[in-house]
């Protein structure tokens, strides 16, 4: 019975460590491009480049921590890259220009990623196989708390203190996510045989990528490319709406919705199949969208909280999960960096290209384009993924 347990001790540690850690990161991505129109008198396309050099600089951080995770193991590679994540972001309080500001939040984004993969890679290691979908579904539960306590902590800190406060906040966080991953355990871990070790020889690329991996999270991609204009903002999109007083509530709404349904979601994974789930996600994020694109009351603001937090929130953690299925237990880390590679590209890209639009598009303009995204990328999912899903 032990095997098919998910809620284990170093199940509840690393959920923790990752639950500091991504409150660090959704805290800061909140306030930054205010931070820096404020202070810098940065433009919205520049801004949307400082919220977003971070998942860059997480993407850069993945890239090769699959790769080191087969080599040093799961737990070293996390308590090194937490130590990396105090440094960075101590380093904020040396930002004294807006080029340098952006250096930091690379490498602070660097550091993100390599705690994010390793903490990730601990969990599928531990979770049961029979049980991944809903495992994977509770672990992620831990960030999406912060995306609901992240903005609504910046955005009172920014009403109420000053920037100053907001670092060492952060850095507090920082060595509190540190300390904690010393309490995990090492997960068994299972060497590759002589023919996958001939296969990533003879193939490069598979040493740093999963290509079994690869089509559920080239639509992650995507999907979180469309999400990526709501976050960095909708502090300056609800100002225009004079909804800024709503903005807070819209990422608890969106978190206790995502809380409720993602137990839910993760077990119909489990039992029914990738399209019964997937299909509706992309459909009722795409709905959720054009509602926020339309927003002018708080309650069209909240309901379209509710409609992305059951689309978009339930199919970042059933893709993650589908696309670790089919993968060998020594991929593991691989399989999690590929996918988290592929969603931190469109996060991060996203607030940069994106920012661009918006002098031409306005905010409502731009979320109406994510609509008709969000719809195409339903027929890319059927291509990549949907019909062979169907004839199993």
């Amino acid at each position: 019975m032990n095997k098919e347990k998910v809620w284990t001790k170093d199940f509840i540690i690393v959920s923790i460590a990752n639950f500091v850690t991504f409150l660090v990161f959704l805290l800061l991505l909140v306030i930054i491009a205010p931070y820096a129109v404020d202070k810098y008198n940065a433009s919205t396309s520049v801004a949307g480049l400082v919220a977003g050099i971070f998942i860059i600089g997480a993407l850069i951080g993945r890239l090769g921590t699959g790769r080191i995770i087969e080599d040093m193991g799961s737990r070293r590679v996390l308590i090194a890259g937490s130590l990396f994540f105090i440094i960075a972001t101590a380093l904020y309080f040396a930002a004294i220009n807006l080029p340098l500001l952006i250096i930091i939040r690379l490498l602070h984004g660097i550091a993100f990623g390599i705690v994010s993969t390793a903490s990730g890679t601990i969990v599928v290691q531990i979770i049961p196989g029979s049980k991944r979908g809903e495992g994977i579904g509770y672990f992620s539960m831990s960030a999406m708390l912060t995306l609901a306590l992240g903005p609504f902590i910046g955005i009172f800190l920014i009403q109420h203190t000053n920037f100053t406060t907001i670092f060492v906040f952060n850095l507090v966080l920082a060595v509190i996510s540190f300390a904690i991953s010393f309490a995990v355990n090492e997960p068994a871990y299972k060497s590759p045989g002589a023919d996958q070790a001939k296969t990533a020889k003879s193939f490069p690329m598979a040493n740093y990528f999963e290509l079994k991996a690869l089509p559920l999270s080239i639509i992650s991609l995507i999907v979180c490319l469309s999400y990526s204009g709501i976050v960095p903002f909708i502090s300056l999109y609800t100002k225009q709406l004079q909804l800024e007083e709503i903005a807070s509530f819209y990422f608890l709404v969106y978190a206790v919705t995502v809380l409720v349904s993602r137990p839910f979601s993760g077990r119909l994974l489990d039992v029914k199949g990738e399209n019964f789930i997937m299909y509706p996600c992309l459909f009722i994020f795409a709905a959720g969208m054009l509602l926020f694109s339309q927003a002018s009351h708080g309650i069209t603001l909240l309901s379209a909280a509710i409609l992305i937090g059951l689309g978009f929130g339930n199919f970042l953690t059933c893709a993650q999960a589908i696309s670790i299925k089919v993968v060998p237990p020594h991929r593991l880390g691989l399989a999690t960096s590929t996918y988290f590679i592929f969603t931190d590209l469109g996060l991060g890209a996203g607030p940069f290209l994106l920012g661009f639009l918006i002098p031409f598009t306005g905010y409502r303009g731009l979320y109406l384009l994510m609509v008709i995204l969000i719809l195409a990328t339903t027929v890319l999912y059927y291509f990549l993924h949907g019909r062979k899903a169907a004839a199993k």
